[in-house]
């Protein structure tokens, strides 16, 4: 899962990376208005925790954008400003939370992996396809209630499709999803291919009823059999 950390403080953007990092988040960060507009346009997220106090505009005029783009990003603010107004118009705007600095960052972890669960599992601890069920809180697998061992990526990799059934989905995309802002650091489309392959096979090894199947010159689509 990937998340977006608008925060214009270097420690604090600094130690919440590192937390995030290692509850095995994928994360990327932006210390502006601008910088964070660049990454909302080119990359989706699961989550983006938002300052409102920001170089070269705010928060709330970041929501708005979001708002404006109809987006679906989940949104948790994060704020030294404990004013009931800007509260308000954040959740008005259509944040999912709002957390007030300095907090703890256990709960800081506990709020970000509940506003995925509301907006993407519809508040449930699981997700269920087939015979197939994603513990994305715990980064578990099982199908027909026997565990089944992914490693990080491809976790990643069927996490997106299981939350985009039925949806083909480019490898640019999946790329973005594995490696967001160093996709370029690696031979991503070729690594894509090979850990999609690597998916398919665990899965009908154990008798999945889900499948990814190639959608020639374009990507992958993954559905139930």
């Amino acid at each position: 899962m990937k998340i977006l950390i608008v925060e214009d403080e270097p420690d604090l953007r600094d130690t919440i990376s590192a937390s995030l990092l290692k509850e095995k988040f994928l994360v990327e960060v932006a210390a502006d208005f601008h910088s964070a507009m660049d990454k909302i346009n080119d990359y989706d997220y699961d989550c983006i925790l938002l300052d409102i106090m920001l170089p070269g505009g705010t928060g709330l005029d970041l929501l708005r954008e979001l708002k404006r783009l109809h987006r679906n990003d989940s949104v948790l603010i994060i704020s030294a400003i404990d004013s009931l107004d800007d509260k308000v118009t954040g959740l008005e705007l259509g944040a999912d939370d709002y957390l007030t600095k300095p907090f703890h960052l256990a709960e800081l972890n506990a709020r970000i992996k509940s506003v995925i669960r509301r907006k993407q599992t519809q508040g449930e601890l699981s997700v269920i396809l087939g015979n197939v069920i994603l513990y994305p809180d715990r980064r578990e697998v099982s199908v027909n209630n026997t565990p089944l061992t992914l490693n990080r990526k491809e976790f990643d990799l069927l996490y997106y499709f299981v939350v985009n059934p039925n949806r083909v989905i480019n490898k640019m995309s999946l790329a973005e999803s594995v490696w967001g802002d160093n996709i370029d650091q690696a031979d991503s489309l070729d690594f894509i291919y090979s850990q999609v392959k690597n998916l398919r096979k665990k899965l009908k090894q154990v008798g999945a009823t889900i499948e990814v199947t190639a959608v020639y010159g374009f990507g992958y689509k993954l559905t139930e059999i």
